[in-house]
């Protein structure tokens, strides 16, 4: 499969390069915060149900790096958001008014939220009432799922835009209808579909950072039921993420026929339509030269039966120039192929670790042998794949919805600033992904030092209020609180 696509320095590539890289980077952080805190949630609520120092001790451990994902993906979200009024005034003059609505309301209501009872969690431990306390993590955890919610709802309007009028005197599309905006089928099942792969992820991390300490028989108290809930975290959002990426994948053969035919390389329309395992192909001459498939599989996809038809490329892509008008309307191609199979294959491979996971642990067990041993390593490695997944997953979205910014809207030409030149974009883009890869070292250097040292061996607070909750008057007090 390959393309020739020419990359000139012209001011809509290198924004849309700053862009990608922002938002790439930024949602690392993303699902690892909104998994992990409704799960940092859970083992305090097991504390404040059984009162076993084992699970006062995993809530201290995971939430001094849930504290540090949200800290990075804090300073990368605003940065992303800075972007539209910078790289992209014309996109945001355009549709601003709509777009902007459910970003104000992430602003205003949800952020606000999940910061405010974040703190009172940080800084409250023994200083409120334990109910209280947990009541905090709690809130701030739906706080991180509302946030989510409003920016997709923001998302689906450029896949689907619904809600507006184009005022033709002002030349700018106006909200009509907010309620349609966020409550869109669009948006309803990407939220599930990302909310399901944030515990894919944060899973994940449960599971790579026990296995590290029980393979050298550390503190299995703690990690083990930590592997325990990470496994079952792996499983049930496993099977999430599949039923809603089968529902999301049949809307989007609905509205974006173009970006799921680019997906499985299906060049001419087929009825009933094969499911691509692989494909070798050439984009200009529009056909695969070699091709492994699955018979009708596509349609079920598609359609939810085995025989109904599935738009191709070639007249999905004349289809659209005889409604919008000459071009090309076709995505990158392998870009949307390639994309498509890995975020499906990183976040498929952790379920089948999980699916091993129960089976070595079941009843009390713990891995030994030959087995037992491959699975420490691949439960390891199971720590960054559902994170390569998602972001592959968003790589696939939003390239695959080329060329449009807003789909069948407006194209990404033109939602460019015209009055950036592309210089002062590219050295933006420098700058940033320097400063991006220095916070890449912070993090990653703040993640293995704390997920290294292992859960402190300390009994929970009796009462009220010492100076230091959990004795470590050397750390800092963010991620000692």
């Amino acid at each position: 499969m390959h393309q020739t696509v020419t990359v000139a320095m012209d001011p809509v590539s290198v924004a849309r390069w700053q862009f990608a890289i922002t938002t790439v980077y930024h949602f690392l952080f993303v699902p690892l915060t909104i998994g992990t805190s409704f799960l940092v949630a859970g083992f305090q609520t097991a504390w404040h149900r059984t009162g076993q120092e084992r699970y006062y001790q995993a809530t201290k451990f995971w939430g001094r790096l849930f504290l540090i994902n949200f800290a990075l993906g804090l300073v990368t979200g605003i940065v992303q958001e800075f972007q539209f009024g910078m790289n992209w005034s014309e996109y945001s003059r355009f549709v601003g008014d709509i777009f902007g609505s459910p970003l104000a309301i992430e602003a205003l209501l949800a952020f606000f939220l999940e910061s405010t009872f974040l703190g009172l969690w940080i800084f409250g431990w023994e200083r409120l009432p334990r109910a209280v306390h947990l009541a905090c993590i709690w809130i701030a955890a739906f706080g991180t799922m509302a946030s989510a919610y409003f920016i997709l709802a923001a998302n689906s309007f450029m896949q689907h835009p619904v809600g507006y009028v184009i005022n033709e005197l002002k030349g700018r599309a106006e909200l009509t209808d907010f309620w349609a905006v966020i409550t869109q089928k669009t948006t309803v099942i990407t939220f599930l579909h990302v909310l399901t792969a944030c515990f894919l992820c944060s899973g994940a991390a449960l599971v790579g950072i026990s296995c590290y300490h029980l393979r050298k028989k550390q503190q299995p108290t703690v990690f083990r039921p930590s592997l325990l809930v990470g496994l079952w975290a792996l499983l049930i959002a496993g099977v999430g993420v599949g039923l809603t990426g089968d529902q999301q994948g049949k809307v989007m053969f609905e509205q974006q026929p173009m970006k799921m035919a680019s997906a499985e390389a299906l060049w001419d329309t087929q009825g009933p339509a094969p499911f691509s395992l692989f494909a070798v192909g050439d984009v200009e001459k529009g056909r695969n030269s070699v091709e492994i498939e699955i018979p009708r599989l596509l349609s079920f996809l598609a359609h939810g039966n085995f025989h109904d038809p599935v738009p191709g490329i070639n007249q999905t892509n004349a289809a659209e120039r005889a409604k919008y008008g000459p071009g090309d309307y076709r995505p990158w191609i392998p870009m949307a192929y390639w994309s498509f199979r890995w975020m499906i294959g990183f976040g498929m491979f952790s379920v089948l670790v999980a699916l091993f996971g129960l089976w070595f642990t079941r009843r009390g067990r713990t891995p030994a042998g030959r087995w037992g041993a491959w699975f420490w390593r691949f439960g390891l490695w199971t720590l960054v794949f559902p994170v390569i997944g998602s972001a592959w997953g968003w790589i696939f979205t939003e390239t695959g919805r080329q060329p449009w910014i807003v789909y069948g809207l407006m194209r990404t030409r033109e939602g460019v600033s015209t009055s950036v030149p592309a210089g002062r974009v590219l050295t933006s883009l420098i700058l940033f992904t320097a400063l991006y890869a220095v916070l890449a070292v912070v993090e990653v250097g703040l993640c293995v030092k704390y997920a290294r040292a292992g859960a402190h061996d300390v009994a929970p607070p009796d009462g009220p209020a010492s100076t230091s909750a959990d004795g470590d008057e050397d750390q800092p007090l963010a991620f000692a609180y």
